[in-house]
Parts: C-alpha cells; structure tokens; sequence
C-alpha cells in the first residue's frame, strides 16, 4: 500500500494531458516542450544493429537520471519510449510502407531538473558496467510539438498504415490543420514483453491551421 504521507515519484505521463489517448479517438492536444535524451538512426528497426543499440543506450540512462535523482530526494518514473519517425517521400510509412528509407529518432522524457552534467554522470556510471555501443551519442533536447492530433492504436505496429492513412489523408484534413513536423510515436507497451496484438501505442501528428 502507497505511504500518503511519502513523496511520491513525479510522473509525468499523469502530469501531461498529451499522455493520455483513446482507441478510435483523434484528439487535437497541445504538447508543452518536454525535455529527453534522444539519439539519431537511420533503416529498419527490425534489421539495423544502430536501432537496438539505441534502445540498449537510452533505457540505463533514464534509471541511472532515475537513481541519482531519487537520491536528492527528486524521484520520478521513468517515462516510455517514443519515437520520431520521417522519410522523404511519406508514403513510406502508410501505403508503400519501406521501412529502409525510414529516418528516426528515439526518446525517453526526463524532468527539467535533468542537465548536462547529470547526463554525463549517468553516462559514466553506465559505461563502467556496460559496453554500449550507442552510449556516448545520447545527448538531451527539447522536443516543442505544441498542437498536435493524436490517437492511440492496439496491435503490432505493421498494423498501424491504415490508421496512420487515415489521419494524415482525412481526419487532418478535415478539421482544417495540416501536418507538420515528424510523425510521433509513444510506446505505452514493452515491446520485448507484449504480444504484437495488445501492443499499446499513441500515433501523434504535430499540425497547424490550413
């Protein structure tokens, strides 16, 4: 049972309204700039080693922020994976669905308090117990979506091209906004751990009035 008189661990995925998403609702949300470690990668995520080396980089990273945090009395939860993905012709990722022509970049959000120096302190306690390839190319950055549209979507992620179709060639569209920035994904499940058909995931869409 939670101690109500104990400070519980910020949570961010409770404190930002953009964290929560609904099956067959397309929500327009306002994303506040948020604060994670990112890294850059290129190809598919199902074949190219530099996509598993940066999930292997960036989930020790946020438990060693985590710890060190914790131990100035400023807990938090580590938040989930996310994704930014584009390529330059869009259709890769709904009709033509070319996954080796996709760009990305992982995240994970961390609290503001979070600098550079705790970042390089995490690095370094990490480094001295695992050799992790993509380890010194994690960095911090801002990511200011500000509007977006969003949904959640429940299965494997090669199911994802009809919903993705749908909100980019009609439900955008349609309420007036069109799309800008990198198409976003939120991974609520863990992948490693979650059959393809009860992965959950938010598809979101940074926009702008037409």
């Amino acid at each position: 049972m939670t101690d109500p008189t104990r400070p519980q661990p910020l949570d961010l995925a409770r404190e930002v309204d953009a964290y929560l998403a609904r099956v067959g609702q397309l929500r327009v949300v306002e994303v506040p700039p948020l604060l994670g470690l990112a890294i850059d990668g290129h190809g598919d995520p199902n074949t190219a080693d530099r996509f598993q080396e940066a999930v292997a980089a960036l989930h020790p990273l946020a438990y060693a922020l985590k710890f060190a945090s914790k131990a100035e009395g400023r807990d938090f939860r580590v938040m989930p994976l996310e994704g930014l993905w584009w390529a330059d012709d869009m259709a890769s990722f709904t009709a033509q669905r070319d996954k080796r022509r996709w760009h990305w970049t992982l995240r994970i959000v961390v609290p503001d308090h979070v600098d550079g120096a705790a970042l390089e302190a995490a690095r370094a306690k990490v480094a001295a117990r695992h050799e992790l390839a993509a380890l010194p190319d994690v960095r911090l950055e801002v990511l200011d979506e500000g509007l977006c549209m969003q949904t959640l979507h429940v299965g494997a992620f090669d199911d994802e091209a009809g919903v993705l179709a749908h909100l980019h060639d009609v439900a955008i569209p349609e309420a007036g906004y069109r799309m800008t920035g990198r198409h976003h994904e939120i991974y609520l499940s863990d992948a490693r751990r979650t059959p393809p058909e009860r992965c959950r995931t938010i598809l979101r869409q940074p926009i702008e009035p037409a």
